[in-house]
């Protein structure tokens, strides 16, 4: 069931719903802050709009590269897996 989780950052609070298991949240409510605060000068010239859309572009960013890095280790860790079972093949 869904519980009421409060965010702050820039000295807003900002309410959700969510049932995501408390780790996970806090884990990505610390995340999406970090993001905000890095892509947000300390004056806070930015307005906070073009903040979100910088840090939602960021952790995309990352996002895609991980994925990629993901896919090239499965490819080879399949590549290898692969060649164990040739080389157990031949051995027999």
């Amino acid at each position: 069931m869904a519980r009421l989780v409060k965010f702050e950052v820039f000295g807003q609070e900002y309410p959700l719903y969510t049932d995501a298991p408390e780790e996970d949240v806090r884990e990505i409510l610390a995340l999406v802050k970090k993001h905000l605060e890095e892509t947000s000068p300390a004056t806070n010239v930015i307005p906070s709009g073009k903040s979100v859309i910088l840090a939602t572009l960021n952790m995309a960013g990352r996002y895609v590269k991980l994925k990629r890095d993901f896919e090239a280790y499965r490819n080879k860790i399949d590549s290898l897996g692969l060649n164990i079972i040739k080389k157990i093949e031949e051995f027999d």
